[in-house]
C-alpha cells in the first residue's frame, strides 16, 4: 500500500486515477478545486479542495502530510488549465493564469512534498504532446502548450537534482484522450484512448516506471491531435 498524491480529480484522467488506485488498495489524496461525489466514501481516498493556482492554497496539503500520512510514496501532477485563443488575442494575464496551474502548481507542491519524499517515491507530471519539442503544434494553444513545454524542462532539472536521494521525476507526454478538456480544445473530435484506459497506464507507470526511468519523457500517443 502506497502513499500517492493526485491532482486534477475532479474530473478525467485524475478521477480515474483516483479511483483506480484506492481500488488497488493505495491511500490516495486527491486534490482539485472542486470536489465530486464518487470520491467522497471511498475509504481509501481523501479529499481536498485546493486552488493550485494559489500557492498560500497549498497549507492544507501541508497541514494533511504533517498530520496524517507523513511520508508520500508518489505524486501525480496530472491538473491542468487550458485555453484555446488567438496568440494576438491571448494577454499576459492569461499566460500567467495557465502558467499559474501548469507549472507554478507542479512546482510549488512538488517543494513542500519533498521533505516527505524518499528513496524510491515517484514524482509523475502529465505533459502533453503539444509541449514537446518538435511535434505537430495547433493554433489557440500557445499558452498551454508552453507551459506542457515548461514542466518537461523542469522534471529533467529535478530528477538530476534529487538523484542521489533516490526520487525519481519523469514526464508522460500524453496524446489525445477522450475528456472534457480535449472537447475544449478539439470540439467534435473523438479520440481512440478513453480516460479510463489512460489512467490505467498512468497508474501502472507510477507504481514501476521508476524502476526503470528517471528523467525521461515517454510520449504516450497513437493519434494526432
Amino acid at each position: 500500500m502506497k502513499n500517492i498524491i493526485v491532482t486534477g480529480t475532479s474530473r478525467g484522467i485524475g478521477l480515474e486515477l483516483a479511483l483506480q488506485l484506492a481500488a488497488q488498495g493505495h491511500r490516495v489524496l486527491a486534490i482539485s478545486r472542486t470536489i465530486p461525489q464518487a470520491l467522497l466514501g471511498n475509504e481509501n481516498i481523501s479529499c481536498l479542495s485546493v486552488d493550485l493556482a494559489t500557492e498560500a492554497d497549498l497549507h492544507k496539503v501541508v497541514d494533511y502530510l504533517t498530520a496524517t500520512w507523513k511520508q508520500v510514496d508518489a505524486i501525480i501532477h496530472n491538473a491542468g488549465s487550458l485555453l484555446l485563443k488567438p496568440f494576438s488575442e491571448t494577454s499576459q494575464v492569461d499566460f500567467e493564469a495557465i502558467y499559474k496551474v501548469n507549472v507554478f502548481g507542479v512546482a510549488n507542491l512538488t517543494r513542500i512534498a519533498l521533505p516527505y519524499l524518499q528513496k524510491g517515491s515517484h514524482v509523475v507530471t502529465i505533459s502533453s504532446m503539444g509541449g514537446i519539442q518538435g511535434s505537430l503544434k495547433f493554433p489557440g494553444l500557445a499558452a498551454y502548450s508552453s507551459s506542457k513545454g515548461a514542466v518537461i524542462t523542469l522534471s529533467e532539472l529535478l530528477a538530476e537534482e534529487y538523484k542521489e536521494q533516490g526520487i525519481a521525476f519523469n514526464v508522460l507526454a500524453l496524446g489525445a484522450v477522450q475528456t472534457e478538456m480535449l472537447a475544449e480544445a478539439f470540439p467534435g473530435y473523438q479520440a481512440p484512448i478513453s480516460a479510463a484506459d489512460m489512467a490505467k497506464y498512468i497508474v501502472d507507470f507510477t507504481l514501476t516506471g521508476n524502476q526503470y526511468y528517471n528523467g525521461k519523457v515517454l510520449e504516450v500517443s497513437s493519434s494526432n491531435p
